[in-house]
């Protein structure tokens, strides 16, 4: 096993540096990167999802590339320009409702976003921040960059439905489906007209697909701020899901100051290749410390894994 630790550019979900586990298995390399800030029972799925990479290998693709968005931190808008300008995608996932931030600073980094791409698509994401209230005054405001759809404005998933029935900008749902109980709660209330899909938290590309069936919603497949070999699990649930109608949030890896492949997943013309990778001879593994860190909780993790 190696354990790495990446910088970031720009702080994003309140870190600097990316930390996580990659290990080999018959079907190649993968990834196990739950944020620190997540317990043991939480992390199971992720673990899940290595093991099928690691051991299962992916269900057959239908598509050889997949359409990518950009994604733009809670940074100022001159940044956030540059980003859109430089990652070559015609889609821009947006960071709002930033702590500590107000929604004029959302107004400022949502229009130099509009601005760069052009007539591209910007879509936002308020991971859940926004009261009902705060997210209809909010969209009343952003929907002037006519917004693609903005992901996940409320935490739970009543107030998702309440915002949906209220704004006619399209609803999607993140943490309402990959960290709930109940992840097709979302389609009873009808609290989204496109389900985010995120293979670690969710346990894999075939649990991905199982719940993309179940749920019956256009889905964007998204990564969890993982390196090149994590991302190409994402990749290959996007290929192999039947219909593919929005641009993805894959396109991670451009936000770490460094790889662990050589050739990291970075889009070109909007679009990442369908392959499995393999890690660099020399990559930014982790000090001693942390890598006893993850070892240990790797040990514990596996342990709860075997009782689920």
């Amino acid at each position: 096993m190696i354990t790495y630790a990446i910088g970031l550019k720009n702080r994003f979900r309140g870190i600097t540096v990316r930390e996580g586990m990659l290990f080999e298995g018959p079907a190649g390399w993968a990834e196990w990167s739950p944020f620190l800030d997540y317990d043991d029972a939480t992390c199971v799925a992720w673990l899940r999802a290595a093991y099928e990479a690691a051991y299962d290998g992916w269900p057959a693709a239908v598509r050889s590339e997949v359409p990518v968005n950009c994604t733009v931190p809670a940074i100022g808008p001159e940044k956030a320009a540059a980003i859109v300008r430089a990652s070559g995608c015609g889609t821009a996932k947006v960071k709002v409702a930033e702590p500590g931030q107000t929604l004029r600073d959302d107004l400022e980094r949502v229009e130099a976003v509009r601005d760069a791409i052009g007539g591209g698509q910007v879509r936002i994401d308020a991971n859940g921040a926004w009261s009902v209230d705060e997210a209809l005054r909010a969209l009343k405001e952003l929907q002037r960059f006519d917004l693609e759809y903005v992901e996940q404005p409320c935490a739970s998933v009543e107030d998702l439905a309440a915002v949906r029935r209220r704004t006619d900008v399209l609803v999607a749902a993140d943490e309402s489906i990959r960290r709930a109980e109940d992840p097709l709660l979302v389609k009873k209330l009808e609290a989204a007209d496109i389900a985010v899909l995120k293979v670690q938290p969710i346990g894999g590309v075939r649990a991905c697909l199982d719940i993309a069936e179940q749920i019956g919603l256009p889905v964007v497949v998204s990564s969890a701020l993982e390196t090149s070999i994590g991302i190409a699990a994402g990749v290959a649930l996007a290929a192999a899901l039947p219909e593919l109608p929005y641009a993805c949030g894959l396109a991670t890896v451009s936000m770490f100051t460094a790889e662990v492949v050589d050739e990291p997943l970075l889009p070109v013309n909007g679009f990442l290749p369908v392959k499995r990778l393999v890690p660099a001879p020399e990559l930014p593994t982790a000090d001693q410390a942390t890598t006893a860190k993850w070892e240990a909780r790797f040990a514990r993790v596996e342990a709860l894994r075997g009782t689920r």
